[in-house]
């Protein structure tokens, strides 16, 4: 599961952007999931990761934006002809 927003804040307010792009750090073989962005805060984030590499609080590496690609899909919706009744000894004794 990912964030519905961006993982910024300004002004003591979170942006209300869907996030646009997971942020990562790529070292050698492995990658660090350090948040999404929305296209708005790319630059910012990109910053603020190479202040915290240079603070030595991130990995030292490439900064990955991989694009996210919304995906929607009708609401799975049930009713009652759509359960099945199991007769088990428990729910037999609960009767």
């Amino acid at each position: 599961m990912l964030p519905d927003r961006c993982s910024i804040m300004e002004n003591g307010k979170q942006c209300v952007n869907p996030p646009e792009f997971v942020v990562s750090v790529v070292v050698e073989k492995d990658e660090y999931m350090v948040g999404v962005t929305c296209n708005k805060h790319k630059q910012i984030v990109s910053e603020k990761i190479q202040s915290l590499q240079t603070e030595e609080k991130l990995p030292r590496g490439k900064i990955s934006f991989s694009p996210l690609k919304a995906v929607g899909t009708d609401c799975i919706h049930g009713d009652a002809d759509d359960f099945v009744q199991l007769d088990t000894p428990l729910s037999k004794k609960l009767k």
